[in-house]
C-alpha cells in the first residue's frame, strides 16, 4: 500500500472513506438481518472484507463489503449445505483459500470473459430473490424458513395479516431512496437518510412494526474451521460457488474502477485480497464479501484515490460496530426492507431488458435460462447450466463466421486454363476443377458442419484445389475434418492439390499427418504452379 502521497490527496481518502462507511453501513446491517446471521455478522463482515481486500488487493480505490450475491449465496450455505454455524463458516473459509489458489495460479483475468448476458440474467435474478425474500418484513410478517416457495405460500396470510405500521416505514423507506437526489447522493447516499427516518417513525409513532431488538456488542467471537474429510469433501461446492460469484462481482467491480480512475488493476492480487478477506470474514463469524461496484463508485466520486480510503472506511465501520447496539436496536426491519428492495430493484439489468427484442436469441436464452435457474434452482446450476449454454451460443456465432469465410467454387476450365490453349473443354461451361479456399480461423465449431457443406462440392469435380494461403488457424478438430475431406475425395476418385500450406497451419497438419494420402508432389506453392499440375492430372485422367 502505498502511503507516499501529498495532504490532499490523504483528505480525499479520508472523505471518500467517511462517506462510503455511510452508504455501506445500512446494506451491511440489512444483508445480516436478511441471512439471519444477525446484523452484526454484516457490519464484522463489511470490515474484515473492507479491509483485508484493501491492504492485499490489487485495486486501488476499490470498496468491498457484503453484496447482495454474497449475501444470497450465504442463504442457500446456511439453508442447504451446513448444519451448524462451524460448518457454514468452514464453507466461508474454503471459499477464500480458493480465490487465493484462483490468484496464485494466475487465472484471474480469465473469469471477467464470463459471458454479459450470464451476468446480466445472474445479478437480475439475485435481485428478484431479495425482493422477494424482503417482502414479509416489508409487511411486518415473519421470516419464513425453507427458500422462495416457502415465502410463496406466506404470501396470502402475510397480506391478510400485514402490519400497517411496518407497511408504512417500509413505503417511506422506499419512497426516499427512490426519490433522494442524485445531487445530494454525492454526499449523503440515500439509504441513510431512509433508515435514520424510518428508525424516527418506529420509535415515535408506529411503534408497533416489528424491530431488529437487542444486540450483543463488543468483538465477535472467533470460529476455528471444521477439518473432518466429510464436511471438506461436501464443502467444495458451495465453497466454489462463493469463491466464483465473489470472484465475477470483484473483477468486474475493479474494472468499473480502472475506468474511472484511468489506473489498471492486477486482477491476480485482487483474488488473492479477497481471498484472505474471506477467510478473515469466516473466522470472525461474518458474512462473506466482494468489490462492490455502487460502493466503489461512491468512494471515488466523493474523493477516494488509493487503498486508504478502504483501510478508512472499515476502520469507521469498527467503530460504529463497537458501540452499535443502541443505535441498531430500535430500526424498523421494514425500514431495511425498503432499503433491499430499491438496492434489489437497481440489481436487475433493466439496460439490457429494455433492449431485448434486439438481442440474439441465444444469449436471450442464456439470460433467462441463467435468471430463471438463480432464482427458482440454486445459484450452482445457474452458473454451471449458464456458462454451458453460453458456450454452446458463442460456438453457434463462431461457426457462422468461420463458414461465412470459406470459398467453394468450380472453376471454368476455359478461364482456369487460358494460357494453355490446347487444354480447352469442349464444353465452354466444363468445370472439372474445384476450388476450396479456407481463409481466417477453424475450430471445433465449425468442424462437422464444414465437412458436410463442402463434401458434397468435392464429389462434382475431377480435381479439387485445397488454398491454405488466407488461413490463420486450424485447430485439431478442424485438421482432422480436412482428413475425411481429403479421404472423402480420394472416395470419388477426386485429385487433391494443396496449396500454399506453410507456417504453424501446414505444421499443425502434417503433425498429425492429415495428407498421408496425398502424395508429396501434389504440394505447391503458387497458382500457377496449381494450374499447371491440375491440367497434367486431367490429361493424365483423359487418357
Amino acid at each position: 500500500m502505498r502511503l507516499d502521497y501529498d495532504p490532499r490527496r490523504f483528505l480525499g481518502d479520508v472523505s471518500g472513506g467517511v462517506t462510503t462507511a455511510a452508504a455501506v453501513l445500512p446494506m451491511a446491517l440489512a444483508y445480516g438481518v436478511a441471512t439471519g446471521l444477525g446484523p452484526l455478522a454484516g457490519m464484522y463482515g463489511a470490515v474484515a472484507v473492507g479491509f483485508c481486500t484493501s491492504v492485499f488487493g490489487g485495486t486501488p480505490a476499490r470498496i468491498s463489503y457484503v453484496s447482495a450475491a454474497m449475501a444470497v449465496a450465504m442463504m442457500v450455505v446456511l439453508n442447504q449445505h451446513a448444519d451448524t454455524l462451524a460448518e457454514a463458516f468452514t464453507i466461508v473459509m474454503l471459499a477464500g483459500v480458493m480465490q487465493i489458489v484462483l490468484g496464485a495460479l494466475r487465472i484471474g483475468r480469465f473469469i471477467t470473459y464470463t459471458p454479459y448476458s450470464m451476468i446480466a440474467g445472474f445479478t437480475s435474478g439475485i435481485g428478484v430473490i431479495i425482493i422477494i425474500i424482503q417482502t414479509l418484513p416489508f409487511l411486518g410478517a415473519a421470516p419464513e424458513p425453507g427458500g422462495l416457495f416457502s415465502i410463496f405460500r406466506a404470501w396470502p396470510g402475510a397480506v391478510l395479516g400485514a402490519n400497517y405500521h411496518a407497511v408504512i416505514i417500509g413505503a417511506v423507506s422506499l419512497a426516499i431512496c427512490v426519490a433522494w437526489p442524485r445531487q445530494l447522493a454525492r454526499f449523503v447516499p440515500g439509504p441513510l437518510p431512509a433508515v435514520i427516518l424510518g428508525t424516527a417513525l418506529g420509535a415515535f409513532w408506529l411503534r408497533d412494526a416489528p424491530v431488529i431488538g437487542s444486540l450483543p456488542q463488543g468483538l465477535p467471537s472467533l470460529l476455528l474451521p471444521d477439518p473432518s474429510p466429510k464436511l471438506l469433501l461436501s464443502a467444495v461446492q458451495p465453497a466454489l460457488t462463493l469463491a466464483l460469484i465473489g470472484s465475477i462481482n470483484s473483477l468486474v467491480t475493479s474494472l468499473v474502477a480502472d475506468s474511472l480512475t484511468r489506473t489498471r488493476h492486477k486482477s491476480n492480487q485482487e483474488l488473492v485480497g479477497q481471498g484472505i478477506g474471506n477467510i478473515a470474514a469466516g473466522v470472525l463469524g461474518a458474512l462473506p464479501g466482494a468489490g462492490a461496484t455502487s460502493g466503489t463508485t461512491l468512494n471515488i466520486r466523493s474523493g477516494g484515490n488509493s487503498p486508504v480510503s478502504g483501510v478508512v472506511c472499515a476502520a469507521v465501520l469498527l467503530a460504529l460496530v463497537l458501540g452499535l447496539g443502541r443505535i441498531a436496536e430500535p430500526m424498523p426491519l421494514a425500514a431495511l426492507s425498503g432499503v433491499l428492495i430499491k438496492v434489489a430493484w437497481d440489481i436487475i439489468d433493466w439496460r439490457l431488458i429494455k433492449r431485448i427484442r434486439h438481442v440474439r436469441r441465444d444469449y436471450l436464452l442464456v439470460m433467462i435460462l441463467t435468471l430463471a435457474l438463480t432464482v427458482f434452482v440454486d445459484l450452482i446450476t445457474a452458473i454451471v447450466l449458464g456458462l454451458i449454454v453460453a458456450a454452446f451460443a458463442r460456438a453457434r456465432e463462431s461457426e457462422q463466421r468461420e463458414l461465412g469465410s470459406v470459398i467453394s467454387v468450380p472453376i471454368l476450365d476455359r478461364q482456369f486454363f487460358s494460357s494453355r490453349p490446347d487444354d480447352d473443354a469442349a464444353d465452354e461451361f466444363a468445370a472439372r476443377v474445384g476450388l476450396l479456399a479456407l481463409r481466417g480461423e477453424f475450430s471445433f465449431a465449425s468442424a462437422n458442419r464444414l465437412a458436410w457443406l463442402v463434401g458434397a462440392d468435392i464429389e462434382e469435380h475431377e480435381v479439387v484445389i485445397f488454398d491454405f494461403s488466407d488461413t490463420v488457424h486450424m485447430d485439431d478438430s478442424a485438421a482432422l475434418v480436412m482428413e475425411r475431406l481429403i479421404d472423402a475425395a480420394a472416395a470419388t476418385k477426386t485429385e487433391v492439390i494443396v496449396l500454399n500450406l506453410s507456417g504453424p497451419v501446414g505444421d499443425n497438419l502434417r503433425s498429425l499427418n492429415v495428407f498421408r494420402r496425398v502424395p508429396q508432389e501434389r504440394f505447391v506453392d503458387d497458382p500457377d504452379a496449381a494450374r499447371e499440375l491440375a491440367g497434367n492430372l486431367l490429361h493424365q485422367g483423359g487418357e
